[in-house]
C-alpha cells in the first residue's frame, strides 16, 4: 500500500515524514504476531517518540501490504454514534493498542489529543484531519485555534505526537476505515477541547 506519511507535532505543525527504511520482503505473510514482536523491539530500542514513529511506519506498511484480512474489514460504524472500534490487540501491561476504526460518512470527532504517540493508516474512504494549537498564554492555555488540515487518502499514514491536537471528519459517501496504533496513554495529558468555551477536559 503506497501513500504519504505525515507527522503532526505539538502545536499542530504537520509535515511529510520519510520512512527510515522501506521493508519489501514479502516472501511469507507478515502476520499480526510478527508485527507486534517487531513493535516490541522498536519500543525497547528507541525511546524518542518521533524516532519510534519513523521506525514504525515501514512496519505498518508491510503489515497492510501483507494482510488481506485488513484490506476487507467487516467493521461498520454505529448508526447512533457515527463510529465504531474493533480492538485487534490490547494486552494488559504492554504499552500498545491496535484497532480498526470506522467512521460513517459525515461523522466528525471531538477535538482531542491522545496523551501518547499514535499512528493512523487509512484503509478506505477519505478523512480530513484538522490540527489545532493551544494558546501560549498561561491564563488561557486551554484556548485553541486551527493551524491547518490535510486530507488522508487510502495508503496515507498520519503520525501523532502526544500533545498533537486534531479532529477527524469522514468525507465522501462511503465509510472511512483506518488501522490505528497507540502507545500507552498518559490520561492526565489526554484532553477533549471546546474551542468556543476555551476549555479542556480529561477524557
Amino acid at each position: 500500500m503506497t501513500g504519504k506519511n505525515w507527522l503532526v507535532a505539538d502545536g499542530g505543525l504537520h509535515n511529510i515524514f520519510e520512512d527510515i527504511d522501506r521493508i519489501e520482503d514479502l516472501h511469507r505473510p507478515y502476520r499480526l504476531y510478527r508485527f507486534l514482536s517487531d513493535l516490541d523491539d522498536v519500543l525497547d530500542d528507541i525511546s524518542d517518540d518521533r524516532a519510534r514513529l519513523q521506525a514504525i511506519c515501514p512496519l505498518v506498511r508491510k503489515l497492510l501490504d501483507s494482510s488481506s484480512w485488513l484490506q476487507i474489514p467487516l467493521l461498520e460504524a454505529d448508526p447512533e454514534t457515527g463510529w465504531a472500534v474493533q480492538m485487534l490487540y490490547d494486552e494488559p501491561f504492554f504499552p500498545l493498542t491496535v484497532q480498526l476504526v470506522a467512521w460513517a460518512p459525515g461523522a466528525i470527532s471531538p477535538i482531542h489529543n491522545h496523551g501518547t504517540w499514535g499512528l493512523v493508516a487509512l484503509l478506505s474512504g477519505q478523512e480530513k484531519n484538522t490540527f489545532w494549537q493551544r494558546s501560549p498564554a498561561p491564563k488561557v492555555s486551554d484556548k485553541i485555534e486551527t493551524v491547518g488540515d490535510i486530507l488522508l487518502a487510502p495508503g496515507d499514514i498520519l503520525c501523532l505526537m502526544p500533545d498533537a491536537i486534531h479532529h477527524v471528519e469522514a468525507l465522501g459517501d462511503e465509510p472511512t476505515i483506518s488501522f490505528n496504533l497507540y502507545g500507552e496513554a498518559d490520561y492526565d495529558r489526554r484532553f477533549e477541547f471546546d474551542p468556543i468555551r476555551g476549555t479542556a477536559q480529561n477524557f
